[in-house]
């Protein structure tokens, strides 16, 4: 069965791992798979546009603003490929995230055992110790480790994801209200809320290096001004407002506006978590 997908990236001045993904993107696609990668260079100053366009010619290069972070890039990067083409799946992937050789047809396996009606996450190791680094979580929050099976989940992570047609045609895609973080949780629960189940992977089917650090404003030893500069930046992770947007979407008031208030104390008192 001949099938098409459209590979979604945003990608900023990380023009080794973005090159890199890509060859491991296009090192062994099956030959009834065809991939057209929807890429977008948000501002890259180290010549990423440059070494993509020279090496992978058949990338659909989106140049962005320079602020439009993961979430927004990705939300552009989606909407131009449903501008410019009908495919069968849409695949979300980082440009630091590696697959293996059996990537693809795994996640297509996951896509007929869920009869196109799931978001399959991706599940990935570090490349040093083999541990499980990013992919879905259950609603306790804890990571699912590979199995075996394809097993249903509560939590995704957008490293890489399979959303199949049919999920699309009643879900849309990434909400852009997000800046860089929330919006693959977002969409999780916009899927399930629809009636699709969110599934992870039988096995690892690359590798992502986890980050080891939490966002700057969770640490005590950093100057105030500067952890809430970090708890506001597009980039730390739980910007009250949009955390709080996603909260009471898919869990409702009340829990919103306790995690609003836990995200400040903790801005103020850092200690009484631990890092």
């Amino acid at each position: 069965m001949h099938r098409k997908i459209a590979v979604l990236i945003t990608c900023f001045n990380r023009k080794e791992k973005s090159v890199h993904c890509l060859k491991q993107l296009f090192s062994n696609v099956p030959q009834n798979i065809e991939l057209k990668v929807f890429l977008v260079d948000d501002g890259s100053t180290d010549g990423t546009s440059e070494a993509i366009s020279s090496e992978f010619p058949q990338v659909r290069i989106i140049q962005g603003t320079g602020s439009l972070y993961w979430n927004r890039g990705m939300h552009l990067a989606w909407k131009t490929a449903t501008d410019e083409g009908s495919f069968d799946y849409f695949m979300l992937l980082n440009d630091d995230t590696f697959l293996n050789d059996d990537a693809l047809e795994e996640l297509l396996y996951c896509a007929d055992a869920t009869q196109n009606k799931a978001v399959i996450s991706a599940a990935f190791c570090s490349a040093t110790t083999g541990e499980f680094s990013y992919g879905a979580k259950d609603n306790k929050g804890k990571s699912v480790i590979p199995n075996g099976q394809v097993t249903t989940c509560f939590y995704i992570n957008g490293n890489c994801m399979l959303i199949p047609n049919a999920v699309y045609q009643k879900v849309g895609i990434l909400d852009p209200i997000y800046p860089h973080a929330i919006g693959d949780f977002d969409y999780g629960h916009r899927a399930m809320a629809k009636g699709f189940n969110l599934v992870t992977t039988r096995n690892y089917i690359g590798t992502c290096e986890p980050n080891e650090k939490l966002p700057t404003w969770c640490y005590g030893d950093i100057p105030f001004k500067k952890r809430v500069a970090s708890l506001y930046s597009p980039l730390g992770n739980s910007h009250p407002k949009y955390y709080f947007v996603y909260t009471k979407r898919h869990f409702g008031i009340k829990k919103a506006v306790w995690h609003y208030f836990t995200i400040h104390l903790r801005l103020l008192i850092p200690g009484l978590w631990k890092t």
